[in-house]
């Protein structure tokens, strides 16, 4: 089917990181989608896609991540939007998501903006009362980068399943967390899930393609997992 296009405004905005920018996009009408999904914005310069940010509220309202690409007209674009801009979107669409009667304990493994839709589906899973492990791993190239770390501090000190990982592959002399590429830590993370007891672990991975590569690489060829454990989604 063809996704449907609609109108939304800018409802509010903020700095996620120095170069990240959070928008909050309004319809009236509520706006069906499942987690893990994504929209197409039709702007004056171009279309692009976003995941969404947000987890279903039954609202008009969605969020979305936007990274300042310096040259890149879609960005810069968005950056500068004031509030009560309005575009047209498209969607949503997308299949990366995580259906409540198939999931077991999750590794969730992002970089930059791709900690989006695992956001989204972790918000989700956590106010749907999912019980089974949640787990995040989250890279970025500095502490300034990490998106929505309050946010993701606070739902893993509330919720005895929800643990969050980050790590650094520019740690500043003072960082005492994990450093280096996320699929250095992703051996570790995965044996922990499966010797919990509640049932084969997933991992659902967002990023840019080497890394997501690298750690199907490391589930499937020295893990052993299998194919139907691994979703996946790239963006570039």
């Amino acid at each position: 089917m063809v996704p449907p296009t609609f109108t939304a405004r800018i409802a509010g905005a903020r700095m996620l990181a120095p170069n990240v920018r959070e928008l909050v996009l309004e319809r009236e009408e509520p706006l069906a989608f499942e987690a893990g999904q994504w929209v197409s914005l039709q702007l004056p310069v171009g279309k692009r896609s976003y995941s969404i940010a947000s987890a279903p509220d039954g609202t008009g309202r969605f969020e979305i991540a936007v990274t300042r690409i310096e040259g890149g007209a879609g960005s810069m674009y968005l950056h500068d939007a004031a509030i009560g801009t309005e575009v047209s979107v498209v969607g949503p669409q997308g299949f990366f998501t995580r259906p409540r009667d198939q999931a077991g304990p999750t590794l969730f493994v992002g970089t930059g903006t791709g900690v989006t839709p695992l956001r989204s589906i972790l918000r989700d899973a956590i106010g749907a009362g999912e019980p089974r492990a949640l787990w995040l791993l989250f890279g970025v190239r500095t502490e300034a980068d990490i998106l929505y770390r309050d946010e993701l501090d606070v739902l893993a000190a509330r919720h005895a399943n929800v643990r969050v990982f980050y790590t650094l592959s520019r740690p500043h002399e003072g960082w005492r967390g994990r450093t280096g590429w996320v699929q250095t830590h992703v051996r570790e993370l995965w044996t922990e899930l499966g010797a919990r007891g509640e049932g084969a672990p997933h991992a659902y991975v967002c990023g840019l393609h080497r890394m997501v590569g690298s750690v199907r690489d490391v589930l499937r060829k020295e893990l052993g997992a299998e194919r139907t454990q691994l979703h996946s989604e790239r963006y570039d």
